[in-house]
């Protein structure tokens, strides 16, 4: 993998080094080659990615740097290394007197809880709490802790507004789930409901209703263990939680393929059970063919190994497909987590693959139809006809839920928007795929179709008999359609491999085809010569020329920008890009502080 090295203070192509080097690659070693090519030692050598300073026994791909990524280089003065020298030893001092501390503790109790007592703990990452016996393993903020709940409320004492501890699942309501303080609200004989408080930070997500009401119980406070009454309490009852699996309800002496072995189905000798990441089920080392005296460091999967690529049965080269591919840049215009449209891409544009919708910020998963968090509901998606129970009529369409994401960033309980249109802006991409099922689909690739908001979401039984969340989305776009009138469909941007041109030379049929052409020079492949094409000057809309106008402190540097109008309204936007870039972060300058110079950094 090629990467470049930059000075810090170099501009953009001047003096750059380029390396070669895996990724499997410690930064020691990357150290080890920046010292050949710049004669710098590796003890001189500051290295920074993104923000972030490099450290000798992390590995490239520890810090996720891609191809053709700049690297800068720092280089420090003999006394900044002496000083560094000194602070490495006086921190060894310290931690040996840490060390010495530490062996001096003594054992201690706490004042409320004693070792082996029952306690709830708050997880860190639901919020929800679970049983445990006090040991000195237990890592928990005090208030993350608190007595084992035994007392069960029944149904006739509990009064609006009281918290109390239940059982509710977020994801399938009417299935057991996690246990989590929860609000009383409207109380009868045959359903509760209220508001249930999730996450550290005690999310409320109302008019949930939960479904075991004879299970609630009574959260309690802490006391000091001499006002303790060991008498007063006795077994807690037992908690019932989900199953781990539900084909055997973790009956550990049953046989079970699920969350046994797949091949004998048994659950003894757990430490020889290895799982495979390609399907998740677990092999015991005995029962593979040919077995296997020990564990191995990387689990494979019998299934994994059938496939062409390991076979050798096939000359495909399996590194080079264009779902797996790596990307060899990211958008950077506009945060991971952006709603809305990205300056810059037009409503219509088309891709030939993923990973250009991807590197254009439109959609930044290769794969999943849904970018978006639990917490915060979708930024994107993708409309690929993968699921039989959409439908797309253009304007708007239902859209079958994916593992357990939720696009309006609600809690899976049904609803539908009072004023849509107030909702949150989903950029969604069609997919050629789905022309089998939508007229609106594109005849090839991938196409930008503007931003759409959620209208309602409901659970319903789709065609294969099961319950499916779907969600209804309606357009809300100010520019057309590329189905509308006025609307556009541009033409499709490639690869650069596929806009070179062909060579006059052609490989003659039985002749291996050569991969690199060792007479032209290193640059020309790694930044690739894309074929020209005609392009249209872009006009600056008054609004930003007023903008820029205003901006005297870089007055220069617009200056530099407006010269490539000519070529384009992409050219401006990257030119903008390459001018206003932190010589820090690597990003976009944010909230921009220019400097005497008339360089510009981000502020924090």
């Amino acid at each position: 993998m090629y990467i470049k090295i930059r000075k810090l203070g170099a501009l953009q192509g001047e003096g750059d080094i380029i390396v070669n080097i895996s990724k499997m690659a410690t930064i020691q070693e990357l150290r080890g080659i920046i010292e050949k090519e710049v004669e710098v030692k590796p003890e001189r050598q500051m290295l920074l990615y993104k923000g972030k300073q490099l450290i000798d026994d992390h590995k490239v791909m520890d810090y996720d740097i891609q191809l053709n990524d700049v690297i800068q280089l720092v280089i420090r003065p003999p006394k900044q290394i002496m000083e560094l020298k000194r602070d490495k030893e006086d921190t060894i001092k310290e931690d040996d007197k840490r060390t010495s501390d530490k062996e001096a503790l003594i054992d201690a109790e706490s004042k409320y809880y004693k070792i082996g007592d029952m306690v709830d703990v708050r997880l860190v990452d639901n919020g929800a709490c679970a049983d445990h016996v006090v040991s000195f393993e237990i890592e928990a903020k005090f208030d993350e802790i608190r007595p084992r709940s035994y007392f069960i409320y029944k149904t006739s004492d509990l009064e609006k507004g009281m918290v109390v501890l239940a059982n509710y699942n977020i994801e399938e309501t009417k299935s057991r789930g996690p246990w989590y303080d929860f609000i009383v609200g409207e109380v009868s004989r045959t359903a509760v409901n209220g508001t249930i408080l999730v996450g550290q930070d005690k999310t409320p997500i109302e008019n949930c209703s939960v479904k075991f009401i004879d299970e609630f119980m009574r959260i309690e406070k802490p006391l000091l263990l001499s006002e303790k009454q060991d008498d007063a309490v006795g077994k807690p009852p037992q908690r019932k939680y989900p199953y781990n699996c539900d084909k055997c309800k973790d009956v550990a002496d049953k046989k079970c393929r699920e969350c046994g072995c797949r091949i004998c189905a048994g659950k003894e000798s757990c430490d020889t059970i290895i799982l495979c990441d390609e399907c998740d089920y677990g092999f015991h080392t005995a029962c593979l063919n040919p077995p296997l005296e020990t564990v191995p460091e990387d689990d494979e999967c019998n299934k994994k190994a059938k496939m062409a690529s390991n076979k050798g049965e096939s000359s495909r080269d399996w590194g080079k497909g264009m779902a797996c591919v790596g990307r060899t840049k990211e958008c950077t215009i506009v945060p991971k987590d952006h709603y809305g449209p990205v300056p810059g891409v037009e409503v219509g544009t088309c891709w030939k693959f993923r990973l250009q919708v991807s590197e254009a910020g439109i959609h930044r998963p290769h794969v999943a139809g849904i970018h978006g968090r639990e917490t915060d509901g979708a930024y994107s998606l993708v409309l690929s006809g993968g699921y039989e129970d959409d439908v797309d009529n253009g304007e708007e369409f239902h859209y079958t839920g994916s593992g357990g994401r939720d696009l309006s960033g609600n809690k899976r309980c049904s609803a539908e928007a009072k004023d849509w249109k107030k909702g949150k802006p989903v950029r969604v991409v069609r997919n050629y795929k789905g022309a089998k099922h939508s007229k609106f689909a594109p005849k090839d690739g991938n196409r930008y179709d503007g931003l759409y908001k959620v209208v309602k979401y409901y659970p319903e039984k789709g065609k294969s008999g099961f319950i499916v969340w779907k969600y209804m989305l309606r357009r809300d776009d100010p520019a057309p359609a590329p189905w509308e009138k006025g609307g556009q469909e541009f033409d499709m941007l490639k690869k650069d491999k596929e806009n070179k041109s062909k060579s006059p030379d052609k490989t003659k049929r039985g002749t291996k085809r050569k991969t690199q052409d060792s007479t032209k020079p290193l640059t020309d492949f790694f930044n690739g010569t894309p074929k020209k094409q005609k392009t249209q000057e872009y006009k600056l809309p008054s609004d930003l020329e007023e903008l820029i106008s205003s901006d005297s402190n870089n007055e220069k540097l617009w200056s530099e920008c407006k010269e490539v109008l000519k070529e384009g309204k992409q050219k401006f936007l990257n030119k903008v890009e390459e001018i206003f870039m932190c010589i820090c972060c690597q990003e976009i300058v944010f909230e921009p502080v220019t400097t005497e110079c008339k360089h510009n950094i981000c502020k924090i």
